[in-house]
């Protein structure tokens, strides 16, 4: 059995993707570990680039994007992962959202593989992830955005106060960057997931395009009674945006996310007129095309 299966989905990061390839390839200290890029339809010779350079890792080349999760999903059910109760035998014991605007030290793989198999209990584990300034990517390490934990962060409370655990925790700024911690989520960029937890709580929900695919993952793995930490101990190279920054859609896609999110989790634990004030506060930010998510929500295929 290997102990990992990581799956990339590339849009359009030829060059980027590349890069990322050659760190994964080059890593010591795991050898049963399988990797697949998920192509979502790109046009500057993204897949032809794997094909010729990259033999040994297998390509799967969609005729159209068909968004992040969706895509996720087809290289974890070539993996062996196909719904809740539905796992092969043969699959990882863990999987491995990889975005390819990555890049990652040699033992990278081997230290987080570690790092899961000393603690049962987690079923979500990311390293910190640097940006290309070499500043935190704060996303590494989150808090669910609850409707009181995104007013603190939109409000601007957590900018004032970002030592406080309760205005920081969106994305946790109390705690120090090198400090391991239980966290809500890490991101999809790197999101390294159990067997087992993929088993319970199935794949992810095709409803979301790009953004909060991720979160929605977490939850529901903590749902299931399994723990997600950040193990900043590993650190790995994030050229965060690559692919989303060429999208028009990103922007909408980032706030009919936090929808999807609040409506999946939270809709019914709030009170009507707090409902109506968060819609309200979506609209605005993700402007008049969110009223269409809001009357008619699209759902998972």
């Amino acid at each position: 059995m290997r102990d990992l299966g990581i799956v990339i989905v590339n849009w359009n990061t030829c060059e980027f993707l590349r890069r990322c390839l050659d760190t994964v390839l080059s890593s010591k200290g795991i050898e049963r570990y399988s990797v697949l890029v998920v192509d979502n339809a790109s046009d500057d010779g993204s897949a032809d680039m794997v094909r010729r350079l990259f033999p040994q890792v297998e390509i799967i080349a969609n005729g159209a994007n068909i968004g992040y999760p969706r895509a996720n999903n087809v290289g974890l059910r070539r993996l062996g992962f196909q719904a809740a109760g539905d796992v092969a035998d043969s699959a990882p014991r863990y999987a491995l959202l990889l975005n390819p605007d990555t890049e990652l030290p040699r033992d990278a793989l081997h230290d987080m593989v570690q790092f899961m198999d000393s603690r049962p209990d987690i079923g979500v584990a990311g390293p910190k992830l640097l940006l290309g300034d070499g500043s935190l990517d704060k996303a590494c390490r989150r808090g669910f955005p609850t409707p009181l934990v995104s007013f603190y962060h939109y409000s601007g409370l957590a900018r004032l106060f970002p030592r406080n655990r309760r205005f920081g925790r969106y994305n946790m700024t109390f705690a120090d960057e090198n400090e391991a911690l239980e966290v809500d989520s890490v991101v999809g960029a790197y999101m390294q997931v159990r067997k087992s937890a993929i088993k319970r709580v199935g794949l992810l929900d095709e409803a979301f395009f790009m953004y909060g695919e991720d979160i929605d993952w977490a939850y529901r793995v903590k749902e299931a009674g399994y723990k997600v930490w950040y193990h900043p101990s590993v650190t790995v190279h994030h050229f965060k945006r690559a692919a989303s920054r060429k999208n028009p859609k990103a922007q909408f896609e980032f706030w009919r996310a936090m929808l999807i999110f609040y409506r999946k989790h939270f809709r019914r634990k709030t009170i009507f007129p707090v409902h109506l004030l968060i819609l309200i506060a979506l609209l605005f930010k993700g402007g008049p095309g969110l009223w269409q998510e809001i009357r008619n929500p699209r759902t998972t295929p």
